[in-house]
């Protein structure tokens, strides 16, 4: 049986204030024909469809789309909610839709209730775990107390429970939405440790043939049957390097299992570059990145004017702004707290301003306006501390 896994769509989030709409459809459409070209025999979500729990219009549109795309292609399809979803929201009309092959997991208590495919080596048994949040399902799993891997272990083993009762020879596929230990993050990911301790151990998914991992922003693999999709477009420049692909999955009749990676299309690419403002202008070697995505971080030991702007006309696509000076080996390293120590307002104020700008001392007019700002708090305090109590 051919799967195909993808996860993390985010649906409705920007990049930096960049607009990702178009970049999603792109890549909704390239999913499609993925699914058409490569005989896939169902396709696997593992959670995120959308950013956020209430979704905006468009990335509902889109959604819409692809699903009812997928039901005119009679492939199978099974999604689960991940942890920026509203499982309530993308549920309604569950029943309805799966009618159509398209199957929503996002009832913590059907975690044991599979979507059977079949081919001609026999069945398929497919489980949709919603991301499972410790607090709100620990009671529906019989636990006391415990975080994700208690209650990530207490739903496997209703798989388990259940996988045991199918007829000999059933391969199984979990859908799961976690942070599994192994698992190499990225800044765009959002926090699950609320609920306890953030990872699970990867063996809490034994005894099933492949597990499609969601959460983890980079396609990597943990085991053969273990496997992050990862998102399909980037969300951070944490992410330059990874290389956005969804999991075309081949699951042989004894349950084995091959992969291979299939690319999803890049809207533009990400650069993240470092050094003088001027030699960000001027370098040759920047040129190929002229139209990519930009995070600049400026090493100039004093803030250059405009760096913003003057960025823009070399690289229009700039989008994130940092600076970091370089400073020499003769310069302190303490920590702010002894810096400052035995300091009065007015001087830590001055040092503030040369921190900010090294290199540039303050302007006298600069220093009148600070010892005027303090003189002022200084006598609104000792009014306040003359009046009747």
């Amino acid at each position: 049986m051919r799967l195909l896994h993808t996860s993390d769509w985010h649906l409705g989030r920007s990049f930096h204030r960049e607009s990702l709409h178009d970049a999603q459809h792109a890549f909704l459409d390239h999913l499609v024909e993925v699914v058409r070209s490569e005989g896939v025999d169902a396709v696997l979500v593992a959670g995120d469809v959308y950013d956020r729990a209430l979704p905006g219009l468009e990335a509902v549109a889109l959604f819409d789309d692809v699903l009812h795309r997928l039901a005119d292609l009679g492939v199978p399809t099974v999604f689960i909610s991940g942890n920026h979803d509203s499982a309530r929201r993308l549920g309604v009309g569950a029943g309805l839709i799966g009618r159509a092959g398209i199957h929503l997991r996002t009832d913590p208590g059907e975690c044991a209730e599979p979507v059977l495919l079949a081919d001609e080596h026999g069945p398929v048994a497919v489980y949709g775990l919603p991301y499972l949040e410790p607090t709100l399902v620990r009671e529906r799993f019989g636990l006391a107390k415990g975080g994700h891997a208690a209650v990530l272990g207490a739903a496997m083993d209703q798989v388990r429970a259940d996988l045991a009762a199918r007829p000999s020879g059933t391969r199984a596929v979990v859908l799961a939405h976690a942070f599994v230990t192994g698992g190499a993050p990225s800044d765009s990911e959002r926090d699950i440790a609320v609920g306890g301790v953030a990872s699970v151990p990867a063996s809490v998914f034994d005894g099933v043939h492949y597990a499609a991992l969601g959460h983890l922003h980079g396609c990597q693999t943990l085991a053969p049957h273990l496997r992050y999709s990862g998102s399909p477009l980037a969300y951070s420049f944490s992410e330059v390097k990874q290389r956005k692909t969804m999991w075309l999955v081949d699951l042989a009749a004894d349950g084995s299992v091959t992969a291979e990676r299939v690319p999803c299309p890049e809207p533009r690419r990400l650069a993240t570059l470092r050094g003088t403002l001027d030699a960000l202008l001027t370098e040759e070697g920047y040129a190929e990145h002229e139209q990519s995505w930009v995070q600049a971080t400026l090493t100039d030991a004093a803030r250059p004017s405009e760096p913003m702007e003057r960025l823009r006309r070399r690289f229009p696509h700039t989008l994130q702004l940092l600076f970091d000076p370089e400073r020499s080996e003769a310069e302190p390293s303490q920590s702010y707290a002894a810096r400052v120590s035995g300091r009065g307002d007015l001087e830590i104020a001055e040092g503030f301003l040369r921190h900010v700008r090294p290199g540039a001392e303050p302007e006298p007019d600069e220093l009148g306006w600070l010892r005027e700002g303090f003189e002022h708090v200084r006598e609104t305090t000792d009014r306040k501390a003359d009046l009747p109590r």
